[in-house]
Order: C-alpha cells, then sequence, then structure tokens
C-alpha cells in the first residue's frame, strides 16, 4: 500500500477495496485488527468516495471506533452500534476554580445521588435513585409525538417490545450507564468551570441497536450475500426495514440527546448545592453533539448516508467536544469544515487497549498516580477506565490538526463513573 507523506495518509486499494481509506493517524499507532476492518469497509460496494479515518481509530464490531462511513442506497446496523447517539454534553459556568470547595468528595456525591450510575442502583438497573421528581419533568421535555413513535415501532416489531416498555424505556433518561460514561467538573486555560458529560440513548438504544444488526444479518443469510464479516450486514434502501431502521436510529438520537440534557440540569442543580455563590451556566458555550449516529449529508456532489462511529461533525465553525480518558486533558474545538473528513473529527483519545487487558496490565497503585488530583473512584473496578488504557490524547489532536481549531483545553477535577 503507498501512504502520502502528509497529516491525513491515503491507503490506495489492495485489490480488495473499491475506495480509497484517507486517514488522519500520523503520529498515533493503529492496530492490524483495524485495518483489516477498514479494508473490509471500503470494499462494500455503496461506499461513496471514501472511508475518513479518525486518529483515536480501534477495532470495534464490525467497523472501526473512529470512522466516517458515507454510504449510498444501503446502511449498516452494526456501523452505528448499540449505544445509538451516544456523545457528549459540556457547558461553561460562571463560576472560576477559586469558588470551588476546596474538597470535592461532598460535590462528587451529590452528583452520584443525583445521577444514577453503574449497572446497579438500589438493586435495580436504571433505578432513578433520588429523581423523585424526573418523570413530570420528562413529560414536559420530550414531544408528543416521541412516545407514539416507538409504540408504532413496537407494534411493527413485538421482538423489541417483549424485553421493552415505554415507561422502561423513560426511566433511563437522565441515567448515565456504565464503561467509559462519564459526569466532570472541569477547569479550562481561563480556571472558569465547565460540566461535561458523556452518555447515549441508554437500554433503549442497546436494544434497538440489537436487534436491527440481528435483522440485517438475517437479511443476508436470506439473499445469499457474502461478506468479509457478517457485522457488517447491511439494509438496502428502499426496503421497510430499511425505513423502520431510520426511523428508530432518529428515535434514539433524540432520546439519547434528551438523556444528556436531563443529566447536565441535574450535575448543576449539585454544583449549585455544593457552592453557595449564585452562578449562571453560560447558553452560548452548551454543545451536545453525538459521535455514534446516522446522518444525511451532501458530499462530493451527492446526498449520502454518514455514519460517524465514534467521530463528531466538524463542520466550518461547529463546536465538538473531544474528551480524554481519566486524569487527562479535554477539548472544546471549533471544526474547519475539511471535505476529505466528511467534516469529521474524533471523539475522544480512544482506547490503545482492550478492558480485559488493561485490568491484566495495571494495579489500582497505577490508577491512583495517573489519577492524582482529580476526585473520581480508585479502585479495581474501574481499572479499565485508567488513562494509560488510552492513546495520548495530545498525539490524537497533533494528528487532527488539519480538521479543528482548539478553543478550549479543559482538565478534569471530578469525575463520575458508572
Amino acid at each position: 500500500m503507498k501512504t502520502t507523506e502528509t497529516l491525513s495518509s491515503t491507503y490506495s486499494s489492495d485489490g480488495t477495496q473499491r475506495v480509497p481509506i484517507k486517514m488522519w493517524t500520523a503520529g498515533v499507532p493503529v492496530e492490524d485488527s483495524a485495518m483489516q476492518q477498514l479494508r473490509n469497509v471500503a470494499s462494500l460496494p455503496f461506499i461513496h468516495s471514501h472511508v475518513a479515518v479518525m486518529p483515536d481509530v480501534h477495532w470495534g464490531m464490525g467497523a472501526t471506533v473512529g470512522s466516517v462511513i458515507p454510504t449510498k442506497g444501503a446502511i449498516v446496523p452494526a456501523a452505528v452500534g448499540v449505544d445509538i447517539g451516544c456523545g457528549m454534553m459540556a457547558q461553561r459556568t460562571t463560576l472560576t476554580a477559586s469558588d470551588l470547595p476546596d474538597s470535592l468528595a461532598g460535590l462528587r456525591s451529590e452528583i452520584e445521588r443525583r445521577v444514577p450510575h453503574g449497572r446497579t442502583n438500589n438493586g435495580r438497573p436504571g433505578d432513578r435513585g433520588a429523581w423523585h421528581d424526573l418523570p413530570q419533568r420528562i413529560v414536559e421535555a420530550v414531544p408528543e409525538q416521541t412516545g407514539s413513535e416507538l409504540l408504532q415501532l413496537f407494534d411493527k416489531h413485538p421482538q423489541l417490545r417483549k424485553q421493552w416498555t415505554l415507561e422502561r424505556a423513560y426511566s433511563h433518561v437522565g441515567t448515565l450507564g456504565t464503561g467509559n460514561h462519564f459526569v466532570e467538573v472541569c477547569l479550562d486555560e481561563a480556571g472558569s468551570v465547565w460540566i461535561m458529560l458523556h452518555s447515549g440513548s441508554r437500554g433503549i438504544g442497546n436494544r434497538i441497536g440489537t436487534y436491527f444488526i440481528e435483522r440485517a444479518k438475517q437479511e443476508m443469510r436470506r439473499w445469499f450475500v457474502n461478506l468479509p464479516d457478517e457485522d457488517l450486514a447491511y439494509l438496502p434502501q428502499g426496503s421497510e426495514l430499511f425505513d423502520d431502521y431510520r426511523r428508530a436510529v432518529e428515535w434514539a438520537q433524540k432520546f439519547a440527546a434528551l438523556n444528556r440534557r436531563c443529566m447536565m440540569e441535574a450535575a448543576i442543580g449539585a454544583l449549585r448545592d455544593a457552592v453557595p455563590k449564585p452562578f449562571e451556566a453560560a447558553v452560548e458555550t452548551a454543545v451536545n453533539c453525538h459521535h455514534n449516529y446516522v446522518s444525511w449529508e451532501h458530499h462530493f456532489g451527492e446526498n449520502v448516508i454518514v455514519t460517524r462511529k465514534g467521530a463528531v461533525r466538524a463542520r466550518e465553525g461547529e463546536l465538538g467536544i473531544i474528551p480524554g480518558s481519566m486524569g487527562a486533558r479535554s477539548f472544546i474545538v471549533r471544526g474547519k469544515g475539511n471535505p476529505e473528513s466528511f467534516c469529521s473529527c474524533s471523539h475522544g483519545a480512544g482506547r490503545a487497549m482492550s478492558r480485559g487487558e488493561a485490568k491484566r496490565r495495571f494495579t489500582v497503585d497505577d490508577h491512583i498516580k495517573a489519577t492524582e488530583g482529580v476526585e473520581c473512584r480508585k479502585d479495581a473496578a474501574v481499572i479499565d477506565e485508567t488513562p494509560a488504557a488510552y492513546k495520548d490524547i495530545d498525539a490524537v489532536m497533533a494528528a487532527q490538526s488539519e480538521l479543528v481549531d482548539i478553543v478550549h483545553t479543559l482538565r478534569q477535577v471530578l469525575c463520575v463513573k458508572g
């Protein structure tokens, strides 16, 4: 394969690819398994122009995390994934570092109380904990047609209804989940206090994604379609399943954005309890962006379906969020609208190793040292999220200087993990 000596390396066809792979990974290692997945995607007959690869790229189910996949006439549900609409929200406040209490332990406890997190809370997944007033606020926040849209999908697809109800879906609004999802209090370069969080469409989004991934595989088997990876099973545009999946994805993406808004409101409430000084949360610096999602866009002269799997839209002037790991810096960025990346940038640092390997390689003492100065969990259950399990965020940012400008650099002082 030929590689150009620029920030964006273009990998030409190796005989199996139909389109080029354009990568913004200079100075950032890319695993062989991820490269094979990229070649698999580039071999699909409906890819438009090329596949764009972000510097946080790493192996994922079917398609790599950290890739932008434009398609015409089909969509790959596994490329979207099961955390549909997963993304970030950040909001700057008028507080400064000196306004925060000397100990942040109490603030962390209050955020944990207000934002249910982890696999279980009081013994039940998705338990809202202390948020007794959440249901009424959800009713007020959700457009009236949203619930009926989900019920229509349930009616057409009984397997979706089998394990989920509308009430159960909405019980997950305002909940964080597990893994790499988090709520953080951060300081920018001027000492301003920010709240930043990461989560998606929770259990119902997972159920929707899992269901349609399996339906796509069934369709491939029914039509004897051979693929380099069965997780690249697709739904052709014009089919009823394609239309149903599109509606389901759009619903889950709206749900994910609502979930983040509710958590942000709760976290700001916790901050108000911890800091006696009145403050405002500046609307002009609020960013709420997906990084696992589908969008209908126009690129290189064509209307196409853009799947960003672990990538953020970065149109010219558009704000986005690129978080580091626990203990590493994060960034508020402004897009440059680079057309070759389909106006995209990375969604974070990207994993450098699997969760299992991180748990084998690092100790609690390693994690304590890596998160020094951050009020957060420092136990064995979060070793897989320790900073060294991720790529170097500074290298990731340097590799995508063609894609975004840095507006604010944030360092976390408090982190709540699921």
